[in-house]
């Protein structure tokens, strides 16, 4: 293989990892006081932040006011310093728009928006270091941060990517796999009831390797979902702790 060998004979990955492990994964909760719900979540070198503010009055114009369900309202960026590019980023660019857009649709899936009529939600997303995985380190930091403001959702929200390399399905992508010109594939999934609330290709991919591709994501959108349980589960017992104290 030409360029960067993505994948060794061995069956090792660039960062050493085998192809359906996950990079290591660290999550807090409540890192913000000033919103109602917050989280900091690192899978691998990525790390993304997201805070929530809600459920509130809809702000705005009023025709965006849903009275059967809560407005969900997502924004992405990114900061300056998140890739080795320094340049500026500005809020309303194609690609914060694009991702602002996927992140509402995987959220009002979620999200039991039914139970705040004429009320609005909101998301805010900041990736500060990228290497992969953009998309998943927001959903999951996401979740984190509307658990933390108290906010019922159907099940977790658990995102991944995976992509394939010489006949190799690889779960949980960095920077440099997903620019290795492969097909990549994002996956947010309610693991318990397995239902997809976002799915993604970004290449094409034979139909044939489609169902290896979908198994791999899946299983490391489930993979996650018990991490993030454990950070709900570490939060919950840090905030028992002091509310005893």
């Amino acid at each position: 293989m030409s360029g960067l060998e993505l994948l060794s004979d061995e069956g090792y990955r660039v960062d050493g990892r085998r192809a359906t492990e996950l990079r290591k994964v660290r999550g807090q909760m409540g890192v913000f006081n000033q919103a109602d719900g917050s989280a900091y979540i690192e899978q691998g070198n990525t790390k993304a932040l997201a805070v929530v503010y809600g459920p509130h009055e809809v702000r705005g114009s009023r025709s965006r006011t849903l009275h059967d369900r809560a407005v969900i309202n997502c924004q992405y960026s990114m900061a300056t310093f998140s890739t080795a590019e320094r340049k500026r980023r500005p809020h309303g660019d194609r690609k914060s728009s694009e991702m602002s857009l996927h992140l509402k649709q995987t959220f009002e899936a979620a999200v039991l928006t039914q139970l705040y009529p004429r009320s609005q939600i909101d998301i805010y997303v900041k990736i500060l270091q990228s290497d992969g995985g953009n998309y998943s380190a927001c959903v999951n930091a996401a979740t984190l941060a509307l658990v933390d403001a108290g906010i019922p959702m159907r099940d977790y929200v658990c995102a991944c990517t995976a992509g394939f390399v010489e006949e190799t399905a690889l779960a949980d992508l960095c920077h440099a796999e997903e620019s290795g010109g492969s097909s990549t594939l994002a996956l947010a999934l309610l693991p318990c009831s397995q239902n997809i609330a976002l799915l993604q290709m970004d290449a094409r991919l034979h139909q044939d390797h489609l169902d290896t591709l979908m198994e791999a994501a899946m299983k490391a959108c489930k993979d996650l979902s018990k991490v993030l349980d454990n950070v709900v589960r570490q939060h919950l017992q840090e905030v028992s702790v002091l509310i005893r104290d």
